[in-house]
This record gives C-alpha cells, sequence and structure tokens, in this order.
C-alpha cells in the first residue's frame, strides 16, 4: 500500500472518517481501563493511537461475549450471531481498509499498517466463540482448553502489540522470537490475573471456570497459579529491552501493574477472591509508572 492510501490527505472525507474513529478507539479504552489507558499515554506518539485501536477492537468483542448482549435483551443465538458479524466486518476491513463500524475501521487501518493478519484475529474470535454456551450448562476449563482460551483471547493481543513496536524494524529471527515469546507471557499473564480477580463475578454471574474443573477455587490451586503467572511475567521482564524505547515505560508500567496485583492476590485467601475484586491503590499505581519511567531514562543513558 502506498502512504496516501494509509494516510490519506487531512483534508479529505476518509482522513476525517479515519480520525474520528480513533478518537472512538481512544473512548473505549478511557471507559473501560484507567491502567490500561495510563500505560498507552507512557508510549511513543507513534505506537499510542495503534494500541489503542487493538485495545477497542478486543475490548468490544469481549462485551459481547460477557454480558452486554445478554442485558439487551439478544437470545444466545443472537448474541452468536452479533459476535459472528463482528468478526466477519473485521475481516472484510482487514482487506479494503474500511469499515462504517468505527472501532473496526480504526482497528483495520493499524492491521494493515502493522501486520497484523487473520493469525492473530481468528485465535481471538475462536476464544470469545467458546464464552458464548447455554445458559444453564458451566463452562470448565480443563488445562488444554484454558492454554488455547488464553492463547486467543490474551497472548495474541500481546503479538498484536508486539507488531506495532517493531513494524519499522528489522530484527533477527532470533531476537523476534524472544520478543515474542515475551510478548505472549505478558498477555497470559495478564489474563490469568484477572481470571483470579474477576472469579466471583466469572462464577456467579458468567457461569464460567476458567482456571480448572472444581467447583471452587482450593488455597494449594492458588498458589498454583501464582507461581505460573510470576514465571510468566519474569518471561515477559526479560524481552522488554528488545523493545523500542519509545514502548519500553508503558510496557514496563503495565508489567508491574499486574506483578503488584499479583503479590496482593498472593496474600488473599482464595476464599476471599470471589467476594471481592483486587486493586492496586491509585498513589501505588503512581509509583509504579514513576519506576518504570526512569528505568526507560536509564536506558536511554546507556
Amino acid at each position: 500500500m502506498t502512504r496516501d492510501e494509509l494516510f490519506p490527505p487531512r483534508g479529505s472525507s476518509l482522513a476525517q472518517f479515519t480520525r474520528a474513529a480513533e478518537a472512538v478507539s481512544q473512548d473505549v479504552i478511557g471507559a473501560y481501563s484507567t491502567s490500561f489507558g495510563m500505560a498507552t499515554r507512557l508510549l511513543g506518539r507513534r505506537h499510542r493511537r495503534h494500541v489503542r485501536n487493538i485495545y477497542a477492537l478486543v475490548r468490544v468483542a469481549d462485551e459481547i461475549v460477557d454480558g452486554v448482549a445478554d442485558q439487551a435483551g439478544l437470545s444466545l443465538e443472537e448474541q452468536r450471531d452479533a459476535l459472528d458479524r463482528y468478526a466477519a466486518e473485521t475481516r472484510h476491513a482487514l482487506r479494503t481498509g474500511y469499515s462504517t463500524d468505527l472501532v473496526v475501521h480504526a482497528f483495520a487501518l493499524t492491521a494493515r499498517e502493522c501486520g497484523i493478519d487473520e493469525a492473530l484475529i481468528e485465535p481471538f474470535f475462536d476464544s470469545m466463540r467458546s464464552d458464548l454456551v447455554d445458559g444453564d450448562r458451566r463452562i470448565a476449563f480443563d488445562e488444554a482448553a484454558h492454554a488455547a482460551y488464553v492463547y486467543g483471547s490474551a497472548e495474541v493481543v500481546g503479538l498484536m502489540c508486539l507488531r506495532v513496536f517493531l513494524r519499522d524494524r528489522g530484527a533477527a529471527d532470533a531476537v523476534r522470537l524472544r520478543a515474542e515469546h515475551g510478548a505472549r507471557q505478558l498477555g497470559a499473564a495478564f489474563q490469568n490475573v484477572n481470571f483470579l480477580r474477576d472469579l466471583g463475578d466469572d462464577t456467579a454471574r458468567l457461569g464460567r471456570s476458567y482456571l480448572g474443573e472444581g467447583s471452587a477455587l482450593t488455597q494449594r490451586e492458588l498458589e498454583s497459579w501464582v507461581t505460573e503467572i510470576r514465571s510468566q511475567l519474569a518471561d515477559a521482564e526479560e524481552a522488554i529491552p528488545l523493545l523500542p524505547l519509545d514502548a519500553r515505560a508503558a510496557v514496563r508500567s503495565a508489567h508491574a501493574l499486574f506483578a503488584n496485583l499479583t503479590d496482593r492476590i498472593a496474600r488473599t485467601p482464595a476464599t476471599e477472591l470471589t467476594a471481592r475484586r483486587i486493586r492496586v491503590p491509585n498513589p501505588v499505581k503512581l509509583i509504579l509508572v514513576a519506576s518504570a519511567i526512569l528505568a526507560t531514562i536509564r536506558d536511554r543513558r546507556r
């Protein structure tokens, strides 16, 4: 594609439409996640809008399966149809570079510029589809199903962001593979932490057991998941120096936030996780962000 196709002249109707689409994506991340919204502000300007566009697309799909469509009165079949239409529109926009859906339009432009293809998009929608089952049926994941779900729902999102960060950089295959492993591990850690944070809502309202086939999480299982998450975070941290400098502060701050959440979850009895959602206080978030910024400043001086 030519640069004019990716970035139409500012005065054109398409350019105006694209600016509106990207503003909507920014609104989505602002409405749904203060933590990730804060992290994206630490990205270099050349990355910021792309990551917001990715977040907005996956957030809308996630909301379809997590109750918004149901609360709007859609039947299970209608919810499946809504998700399938959203996936089809995403594929179409990826081919054409245009969608009447503002969020999809913004994502498609990011995907086309950064090399995000259907090999990453389809596993994501596959994981979303697995959440839509008959209301009287519980979703319980064994080890293999958990791994497949986490890959599609979270690891591919990490890989999408990595393609944004590395789009202008050539990298040796060995370096790229290490960076991809780190991106997948960070996505998996984020998802597993969220499974633990949302344990009460997932089991009571949505009827889902993402962390095993048992009816309740035991203390031993909790300790095992915390160990797994810490290993994933350690792998992800090793890959941060492989990222461009203008992406590191944001990734470090998100990593630090989830490491802190993991520590807080580890100190919480398993029986309490279903009763309350663990959070990081805002003053602590600010300290974590400041530390991430300082670490990246030190990288620049080396």
